[in-house]
């Protein structure tokens, strides 16, 4: 099959986990690529289905032996990074490849990949918005907020490199439009 790579970056809190899976629900035929990461996993992750735990000595490891795509170190010593045998995969059950990366990750892939890619990235409405709603999950500290606001207004800064922008002021809105930006992209 001649795959193709669905890319999805943003802030945190921006929407595009929920938009990616949604698009994961529409039929299409798609299949969300598993990051490989060197953190811990969190409550309720599996090994395998949220990502491919891997300790720092193994992800770099990998890294020596050419077996990523796309790798990151995001947060000191938490690497993440796409394996080339996902992609592999996913392809070779016919699908294309769908990613919820972050912004450096999606744009260095882009570049390894122009003509088989799309890329995508989902923008919140306003950054005051996006802190409202990080504030709404009740997920982190004041601290850990500001972190991501503080990350999120830089990662802005690179829209301009992805081929489309959605953004991301009414979920249902930007979820259709999603489905016929990624359903023209795979029919070409």
């Amino acid at each position: 099959m001649n795959g193709k790579l669905i890319i999805f970056s943003a802030p945190s809190g921006a929407g595009k986990t929920t938009i990616v899976k949604h698009l994961l629900q529409s039929g299409l035929p798609l299949e969300f690529s598993i990051s490989a990461c060197s953190r811990k996993p969190r409550t309720g992750e599996i090994n395998g289905r949220d990502y491919y735990f891997l300790s720092e000595e193994e992800f770099r490891q990998k890294i020596q032996n050419n077996e990523f795509i796309e790798w990151e170190e995001v947060y000191a010593g938490n690497y993440y990074g796409t394996l080339r045998s996902e992609i592999e995969r996913i392809w070779a059950k016919g699908k294309h490849v769908l990613f919820d990366i972050d912004v450096k990750g999606g744009v260095n892939l882009k570049k390894l990949f122009p003509d088989k890619t799309l890329s995508i990235f989902v923008e919140p409405p306003s950054v005051e918005e996006l802190e409202r709603r990080l504030i709404g999950r009740s997920t982190d500290d004041a601290e850990t907020i500001r972190k991501r606001v503080d990350k999120a207004v830089y990662e802005l800064g690179f829209a301009d490199q992805f081929d489309v922008v959605i953004v991301n002021d009414i979920l249902t809105e930007a979820q259709e439009k999603a489905i016929k930006i990624v359903s023209d992209f795979i029919v070409q």
